[in-house]
Order: C-alpha cells, then sequence, then structure tokens
C-alpha cells in the first residue's frame, strides 16, 4: 500500500524542508491538543474537591486560550506545507507529463488513445498529488497522533481503561486490509473508463459534422450513453466499497465509546480514576475518533494514488523508439539526400511499406512524388522526419546516415505541412508565427503571400487577428491548408516537405502557390507527393510509387514519353480540366 510513497521518493528527497517542517508542526500540534482535555479535567476535579478559586479559574481559561493560539498558528503553517507540497507535485507531475508526450514518437500514440493519456493528465495527477498532501496527514494522524493519544489516555488516565477501549481496533485493520485491495483493483479499472469516455467525447466533438451530416446524433448519444453507463458503474463499484469505510469505523468507535464510558463509570465507583479522569478520557476518546477515520482515508487514499501513479508512470518511463545516438555527427547544412536501397516497414505492419528505395536529391533541387492512393507515398516523405526506426538499407544527409545527425538539428532544417493541417485555436498570425516566433507582421504576410492567401485574408472578419477555431474550424479547407503553408514557408527551411498539401486548393491557385515555391525557394529542397500531376510538372525528379516501391522515374517529360501510368494519369487529369 505505502509504494507509492517509495515511488515518490524523489519528490519527498527534493521537497525535505517543507515537509519536515510541516510534519514536525503536524506533530507538535497534536502533542499540544491534548493538554486543553486535561487541564478541563484538572479544573473539574477541584470543582469536585471544591477547592476552585477565580484565581485558578482564570488561569486555567488563559492557558487554555493560549493553547489554541498556539495550535492555531502550528496549523495553518502545518497545512500550508503539506497542501502547497500537494499543488507542487501536481505541477511537476504534469510539466514531466507533458514533456515525455513532446518527446514520445507516432508509435506511443498508435497505442495509446488521447482519451486515456487526458484522463492520466488530469484525474490520475489529481489522485497522486492527494497522496502526497492529504494522504500525508491521515498518515501521521493514524500512527503518530493515534500513539500520542493513546500515550496520554494510558499515562494521563488509565492504563486499564484505554486497553479496554481500544479492543475494537483490530476490526479496523482487518477490514481495511480487505478494502484496501478491492479500492486498488476497481478504481483502476473506473480510470481505465473514464480515458474511454474521453476519448468518446473527442471523436464526437471533432467529428460534429460528419455526424450531423449523416443524421447520427441519436445513434452518437446512444453510444456516449452506453459508455457514461459503464463509468457510473465502475465508478459506483468503488463507491460501494469506500461507503464501508465510515460504517464500519463508526461502528468500531461506538464499541470503544461504550467500553470506555462503562468501564470508566465502573473505575470512578471503585475510586480508581477521578471524575475529570473520566471527562479527560472522553474527550481523548472523541479524539481518537479522527485517527481511527483517518486510517480508512489514508487505505482509500493511498490505494487510488497508488493506482493512478502506476498509470502516470507507464507514460513516463515510455522511451521513444528514435532517439539521438550517443555521439552526433555534425552536418552544417543538408547538400545531399540519398536514398540506399531503403525498405521500411512500420512497426505495426504485417508487410513492407516501401522497398528497395534508392534516389539521390541534390540541394536546390525539387522531387515530385505520385502514386495510387496508399501507394506509400506519405510513408517515403515520412523517412526524413525520422519519426519510426529506420528499416535496412541507408538514408543519408550530406554523407551522414540520419541515425547519426541530432533530432533537433534535422527538423531545423525541415518545414513540413501533412495532408491533415492541425491549426490551434489561436488567431491566424498566431497559427503563421508558430512557424517563426515572433516574426513580424512583414514576414508573416510575406509567407501568407507566398501561400496565395492574400486575397482570402481580407475576406476575414479580422484580418491576421481572426480566431480559426478549434483545428480550424472557422475556415474551409482550402484555407486551413495555406495557413498551413504560409506556416511552413515563414520558416524558410532548408527542406521543405510537402504531403499532398495543395489538394483542397482550386488549379489557378495551385499554379501560383508552385510558381512562388519556384521563385522563393531557388537554392533549396523541396519534396512534394500529390495526386494533381500539375503540381510536379517542374519538378528535376519525378518517382511513381506503387506498393511502396519505385516504377517509375525521370522528369515530366521523360516520365510522358515513356508511356506508363503517369501518362495514363496524366492525359486523364488533362482530359478532365478540358471539361470542367
Amino acid at each position: 500500500m505505502f509504494s507509492v510513497l517509495k515511488d515518490l521518493g524523489w519528490f519527498f528527497s527534493r521537497e525535505k524542508k517543507r515537509y519536515a517542517i510541516g510534519l514536525i508542526l503536524l506533530i507538535v500540534a497534536g502533542v499540544f491538543e491534548l493538554l486543553p482535555p486535561r487541564l478541563l479535567g484538572s479544573a473539574i476535579d477541584e470543582i469536585v474537591r471544591g477547592s476552585i478559586t477565580s484565581g485558578s479559574l482564570i488561569r486555567y481559561i488563559v492557558m487554555i486560550l493560549a493553547l489554541l493560539l498556539i495550535i492555531y498558528w502550528m496549523t495553518y503553517i502545518w497545512m500550508h506545507n503539506l497542501f502547497g507540497g500537494s499543488n507542487l507535485v501536481e505541477r511537476l507531475l504534469r510539466s514531466r507529463f507533458m514533456g515525455r508526450l513532446m518527446t514520445l514518437t507516432p508509435s506511443f500514440f498508435e497505442k495509446n488513445r488521447t482519451g486515456d493519456l487526458m484522463a492520466r493528465a488530469t484525474n490520475d495527477i489529481r489522485a497522486v498529488s492527494a497522496t502526497v498532501g492529504f494522504g500525508m496527514l491521515t498518515l501521521v494522524d493514524s500512527t503518530v497522533f493515534f500513539s500520542v493519544v493513546l500515550f496520554a489516555m494510558g499515562f494521563l488516565v488509565s492504563w486499564k481503561l484505554t486497553l479496554a477501549a481500544v479492543l475494537p481496533l483490530p476490526l479496523i485493520a482487518i477490514a481495511m486490509a480487505v478494502y484496501g485491495k478491492a479500492i486498488h483493483d476497481r478504481y483502476t479499472l473506473a480510470q481505465d473508463a473514464f480515458g474511454d469516455m474521453n476519448d468518446q467525447v473527442l471523436e464526437s466533438v471533432s467529428g460534429i459534422r460528419v455526424i450531423r451530416a449523416y443524421v447520427q446524433e441519436r445513434h452518437d448519444e446512444k453510444r456516449f450513453a452506453d459508455i457514461t453507463d459503464d463509468v457510473y458503474r465502475k465508478n459506483m463499484a468503488v463507491a460501494r466499497v469506500d461507503s464501508f469505510f465510515e460504517p464500519t469505523i463508526r461502528f468500531c468507535v461506538g464499541l470503544s465509546y461504550i467500553i470506555g464510558l462503562t468501564y470508566g463509570i465502573y473505575l470512578v465507583f471503585r475510586n480508581q480514576i477521578t471524575l475529570g479522569d473520566l471527562v479527560s478520557f472522553n474527550m481523548y476518546l472523541g479524539m481518537i475518533v479522527w485517527p481511527m477515520f483517518a486510517i480508512g482515508e489514508l487505505i482509500n487514499v493511498m490505494q487510488r494514488g497508488g493506482a493512478s501513479l502506476e498509470r502516470i508512470d507507464e507514460t513516463l518511463n515510455s522511451v521513444p523508439d528514435v532517439r539521438d545516438p550517443e555521439v552526433t555527427v555534425p552536418v552544417a547544412s543538408p547538400d545531399t539526400i540519398q536514398f540506399n536501397h531503403v525498405t521500411f516497414r512500420y512497426p505495426t505492419s504485417p508487410i513492407d511499406n516501401l522497398t528497395d528505395i534508392s534516389l539521390t536529391l541534390h540541394k536546390g533541387q525539387t522531387l515530385g512524388i505520385v502514386g495510387r492512393t496508399g501507394s506509400g507515398k506519405s510513408t517515403l516523405l515520412k523517412q526524413l522526419l525520422h519519426e519510426y526506426p529506420a528499416g535496412t538499407g541507408s538514408l543519408t544527409i550530406s554523407d551522414v546516415p540520419i541515425q547519426d545527425i541530432s533530432l533537433d538539428r534535422l527538423h531545423s532544417w525541415m518545414g513540413y505541412v501533412p495532408q491533415e493541417q492541425i491549426l490551434f485555436s489561436k488567431t491566424v498570425r498566431e497559427n503563421i508565427q508558430f512557424g517563426l516566433e515572433g516574426a513580424s507582421d512583414d514576414k508573416v504576410l510575406e509567407a501568407v503571400s507566398t501561400a496565395a492567401f492574400l486575397g482570402d485574408l481580407e475576406t476575414l472578419e479580422s484580418g491576421l487577428d481572426t480566431l480559426v477555431g478549434e483545428r480550424g474550424v472557422s475556415l474551409s479547407g482550402g484555407q486551413k491548408q495555406r495557413v498551413s503553408l504560409s506556416r511552413a514557408f515563414i520558416a524558410e527551411p532548408e527542406i521543405l516537405i510537402l504531403d499532398d498539401a495543395l489538394s483542397a486548393v482550386d488549379a489557378r491557385t495551385e499554379a501560383q502557390i508552385v510558381e512562388n515555391i519556384r521563385s522563393r525557394r531557388a537554392g533549396k529542397t523541396t519534396l512534394i507527393s500529390t495526386h494533381r500531376l500539375s503540381a510536379i510538372e517542374h519538378a528535376d525528379q519525378i518517382v511513381v510509387l506503387d506498393g511502396g516501391v519505385i516504377t517509375e522515374r525521370g522528369t515530366h517529360q521523360e516520365l510522358l514519353a515513356k508511356g506508363g501510368w503517369y501518362r495514363e494519369q496524366y492525359e486523364r487529369q488533362q482530359l478532365e480540366n478540358n471539361l470542367s
């Protein structure tokens, strides 16, 4: 149960001063809390004996008030330290969690659902933060404070009465052991279900247009109702076990009260303790109720925190399958890109996705990549991003294997526009400046012009300050593509990768963008995959892929002369353009 505290040892070691002050004051405050009942008992004994005076009464009142003020001050400090640590570990874990996600490769995100990762970053981290705050409070109160109160009951009142009153305690220990195991198992299942629900909500929100277009609202509501019902059932399973904690403890505490009161009255009549002692003992017995409850809360919090930390550590301990080598080779600039018999297979694929790819691209050249849907165009381009472990053969940049180049250095050369445009819920300007932090408006407008987006920009309500909405929902498909293109252009990358990035624009706009790329990227390398052959007619080299294999290669004119798939596709597209 307490393994979660061992696993969080790095945090307690880092914040040892905070926790030393907090825990010491928590214990000292607990000791001070024992004094007012003893003073009250002494005052009652003086009243019974008839020896109380106004002076002694005032003295008792002043001493109790002074103790309450000291306890108030110490309680403020220990609460600030313990619960401040709770907030601190939450911030640290969230930062580490996000930092780890930034280092992980697509393979990880293919295996882990977004909704589940969100659940780990929210509910699970909050459960761990409760462990280092409220959990430490219950740990001290259920052990140290409990022991101190028992000591006071035994030494200041009567050991016989104390031992009789604590007879029900073993029942609590047995019940907590059973409940704790059940809480851990059921809470893990509940958190997994919460992740499934998060994933469902994300899918529904992002796909709301499709859902409405196919009149699937009721079906989606039914699906969401089913998954929320599953979350409800699993959380109720946790609650059912959780609800046993308090009644069990109340039952045991009630037994202690009955035993303490009955046996205490017997001892008073036998003159073995005084009436004041009995009053003090009952006040101590009331004080021991919270430590008993704390035992249940401790087990509950520790089991939840342990289950959550296991889920968080699963992500934090994930190792990216593509990392920088121990020794990187410095490369000044990407002068040549060479694929030499490269064969590649995705980690989850049963077949090779690229087979025996060989080609050379010099600085300043443009490579066009065409082929049927699913032929491997995007896979070929992604080899340069080095997101997956390299396959067989070699891919070199300036004669250096890509595996030996620092990932940061490699990515600093790249400007990448994927098939699916990702825009952030910010303004058009901020989305474009993502490619070059702090870029001036003149620089932004230059990139917008290269992407042939100036005309559309004037039609937007607030121009560059227009909010694009989540995933660019307020923009059309073509506008989203050109904002993404602007983001890549503004960085002026050494290598520009366009993965079917012109599919949503009309032929005239495409021609303008292609011309701008040719004129403004002279001397820099460009790779373009596309279905529209007009976008790569100017390319220095064009390759045709089919099933991950290069079936044709050459310039536009050379491929037309060969009379293969390329020429057939070109003539079909020319005919379609003439008919339209």
